[in-house]
């Protein structure tokens, strides 16, 4: 599958559109934790890895609390509201330098952490639509 980044312009917050909740219906929680998990895998051996916990212990609880956040964005139980509070995904990223850069390169693990799960390529897009436009979200650094 083709996975198509929008040009991200720093500051702005376009309009974004939920996943399929059929996406968490075919994985079910554990293969989204699966992919999440896989996601992370991936992140902390790029060149972003700062980014990310250092410690197995961290990058555990990073992978949970990501899992968390997708089961509930695509209509599973609220975990993330349950153990975190209201998602406030921007403040809660604010602390992380994200340039456009970063953002391409978290995109690209997504991509290739999607790729090996078997979702139909319509559920692959509606996932990759939703994080490809709500990662422009995250920026908070000019490139």
């Amino acid at each position: 599958m083709q996975y198509n980044i929008t040009e991200a312009v720093f500051g702005q917050r376009p309009n974004v559109e939920l996943p399929n909740p059929k996406i968490l219906e075919f994985l079910g929680e554990d293969g989204m934790r699966n992919m999440v998990a896989r996601h992370y895998d991936l992140l902390v051996q790029s060149e972003i890895k700062e980014l990310f916990p250092s410690t197995a212990e961290g990058l555990e609880m990073a992978k949970k609390h990501a899992a968390d956040f997708f089961i509930q964005i695509c209509g599973g139980p609220k975990y993330f509201n349950e153990s975190r509070g209201a998602p406030k995904m921007v403040a809660r990223h604010m602390p992380f330098e994200i340039d456009s850069n970063a953002r391409i390169v978290w995109l690209e693990k997504y991509a290739q952490a999607m790729e090996e799960t078997n979702l139909s390529d319509e559920l692959k897009n509606s996932f990759w639509n939703y994080i490809n436009v709500f990662s422009i979200w995250m920026i908070n650094k000019a490139s």
